[in-house]
């Protein structure tokens, strides 16, 4: 078997491994971070279960490190008292991203790990089935529930030869992207092998493996074989190693990259499908130059960008920020000299944090090119309305951040060769591990942390009016923003929920309130991105019946689901085009429809006189979770 199926097969709770079927998988481990986490945590408290039941959890603090109010604090004394209480290891502010940490001291080849953050499947570079889902599903692993899932297609890549000098790992993903954009990958597993696979260490594995992410698929996935001993041994965790090969003759599609033939990678704005090679944009000028996040923060990165830039300074016009993705990546740079070298360029030095991909900080300046070496560069994600975000590898980076414009780096000369060190520094004090006292732990739950909202069971009838129409491939970060601003509030759902659309249309907020709720209509792809099920749940709140959309990326419609939003699809493009915000809808008998096998929904446009049939794709326990309210009304009705 392939090495997704081998790992499928070992923790398989219920359903039968086939294309298409609905399938349960035991969880060894789950990650929340602190923007997601705390609503994770509310919902696992709403379970009443005293402790966690996988085999291990962890609660990372890295995206809300901006501290200019009370909140952000609130939620991290709230996260961090909420797992000593139920048994979940809790990772302090300064430990480092989640992705970047986990991969570092807990990933283990052949495990399963969920994750309320999409970038989960980072730790796929290990040889693990790492998935990213909703706070919600998180918090029913930690319960001990499996994770359901629609057994995705799994596509082999083959990987020949070896990357050119100048070209990276980063290169590899982008490449994916060009040919695939960012809906390819729904209902998917990528499953990486190939002679090219023996090249790439395992932080390079893991970046292509969490900009899988931006295909939209269900996960990405490498082999364990002696790089990934290798890598575990360094990180003195070579007990936890075991050998995970698959088979090339067992993948429903296989897509073949040429190596060599690779050339550096850009992705321009505002979308990670927006590739182009670097000889199409070279010469435009760069104002910011940004390297870190999950994707490109790894020691190995950072001493390639210090190598590079060794003995010269950052252009006048740039401002150069880096972020190490770990204390332990951030003490090793400090001991090697190479943040010394950093520093002495001219570079801002920021905290390990996710920071500026999540728009917390070094928000780019009006009309401003700004390179990162990031994952997402959605409209506005940078915290700047109209900006000019650009994702591209260490190595561009670091060449553009001097020249002042961006600047292919095979024309700078040859590339400077970097130092592996024995092994890193595996220091676990910042990790807060759960004791037997732990339950006479009092959580502490500052005022901005406000009783998690409820659903009610679905209505005989669905009426209201479209609130809202939206294109193709609107993201998470349009339906629900991050940035400084939004993010202290995702413990607080009436605050947060005043920011539903905001990026395109201020007036929602208030038009939902209003109208007491109604419809939201989609294009293709509703819902990519980020995991952040506060995209499902501040519309829950506001009282959304139903999204009507041409298709959904995967978390987000899990998510709607999960809080009893009914997910709907279009059949054919007239109807799409014919239904406008404004119009009222009405769906009767609506619970009746929904239990039938037909999969069809009938909705009278009320405004025109039409009558249109909408689909679902929905089994009969996501039917009874929708009919439910969501998933915690379900639960609560199973017990």
């Amino acid at each position: 078997m392939s090495v997704a199926r081998k790992i499928i097969a070992g923790h398989l709770a219920e359903g039968t491994p086939e294309k298409g079927n609905e399938i349960a998988i035991k969880v060894d481990q789950t990650i929340t971070q602190d923007a997601t986490g705390t609503m994770a945590c509310l919902q696992f408290e709403a379970m009443g279960i005293p402790k966690v039941k996988t085999r291990l959890s962890v609660s990372y603090v890295d995206h809300n490190m901006l501290q200019t109010g009370f909140e952000n604090a609130d939620d991290h004394k709230y996260l961090q008292t909420v797992a000593q209480k139920h048994g979940m290891v809790f990772s302090r502010p300064g430990n480092g991203i989640c992705h970047q940490v986990h991969l570092e001291r807990f990933a283990v080849p052949g495990e399963t790990l969920v994750g309320s953050d999409s970038h989960t499947p980072t730790c796929g570079g290990m040889g693990m089935l790492a998935i990213g889902v909703g706070g919600l599903d998180v918090a029913a692993a930690m319960g001990g529930g499996p994770l359901y899932v629609q057994m995705p297609e799994i596509v082999g890549v083959k990987l020949k030869g070896s990357l050119g000098e100048w070209v990276s790992a980063k290169d590899i993903i982008l490449e994916l992207l060009r040919r695939l954009t960012v809906k390819g990958g729904v209902g998917k597993i990528f499953e990486y092998y190939g002679s090219g696979v023996r090249g790439l260490s395992v932080p390079e594995r893991a970046t292509i493996t969490n900009m899988g992410a931006e295909l939209g698929a269900t996960t990405s996935i490498f082999p364990s074989d002696e790089n990934t001993r290798d890598y575990l041994k360094r990180q003195k965790r070579e007990k936890d190693w075991r050998k995970i090969a698959g088979n090339e003759s067992e993948y429903d599609q296989v897509i073949e990259l040429e190596l060599p033939e690779l050339e550096p990678m850009v992705a321009k704005p505002s979308s990670p499908d927006n590739v182009a090679r670097i000889s199409e944009v070279e010469g435009i000028a760069v104002e910011q130059v940004l390297v870190g996040s999950c994707t490109n923060s790894s020691f190995k990165d950072l001493t390639m960008v210090a190598r590079i830039i060794e003995g010269k300074k950052v252009h006048p016009s740039v401002s150069m920020g880096i972020s190490p993705g770990s204390r332990q990546v951030f003490e090793m740079i400090s001991r090697s000299g190479a943040l010394a070298t950093m520093i002495a360029s001219g570079a801002r030095i920021l905290e390990s944090a996710c920071g500026p991909c999540i728009g917390m900080g070094q928000a780019p300046a009006t009309g401003a090119v700004s390179l990162r070496t990031f994952n997402r560069n959605f409209p506005g994600r940078s915290g700047t309305i109209g900006d000019k975000v650009y994702l591209v590898s260490p190595e561009i980076a670091a060449v553009s951040a001097l020249a002042g414009k961006i600047t292919d780096p095979r024309k700078t000369g040859k590339k400077p060769e970097t130092e592996w060190p024995d092994e890193f520094i595996a220091d676990e004090s910042m990790f807060i591990f759960p004791s037997l006292e732990g339950s006479s732990v009092e959580v502490a739950r500052g005022p901005n942390i406000k009783p998690l909202p409820t659903n009610k069971k679905m209505a005989e009838e669905l009426e209201g009016e479209v609130l809202i129409k939206v294109g193709d491939n609107v993201s998470t970060d349009t339906i629900m923003p991050a940035g400084a601003k939004v993010l202290p509030l995702r413990s607080n759902i009436p605050e947060i929920s005043k920011y539903v659309f905001s990026p395109v249309d201020s007036g929602f907020y208030q038009r939902a309130i209003e109208k007491k709720g109604g419809f939201i209509v989609g294009g293709e792809n509703y819902g990519q991105g980020s995991s952040r099920e506060h995209a499902a749940l501040a519309p829950m709140s506001l009282g959304i019946k139903a999204v009507i959309a041409k298709s959904f990326a995967r978390i987000h419609k899990a998510n709607l689901i999960n809080f009893g939003i009914l997910p709907l699809q279009f059949k054919g493009q007239k109807d799409y085009d014919e239904m406008e915000e404004g119009q009222e809808l009405e769906a009767q008998k609506i619970r009746e429809q929904l239990s039938g096998s037909a999969g069809e929904i009938r909705i009278k446009n009320n405004s025109n006189g039409r009558e249109i049939i909408v689909t679902h794709d929905l089994n009969g326990r996501q039917r009874e979770i929708v009919l439910a309210g969501g998933l915690l009304n379900y639960t609560k009705g199973s017990e």
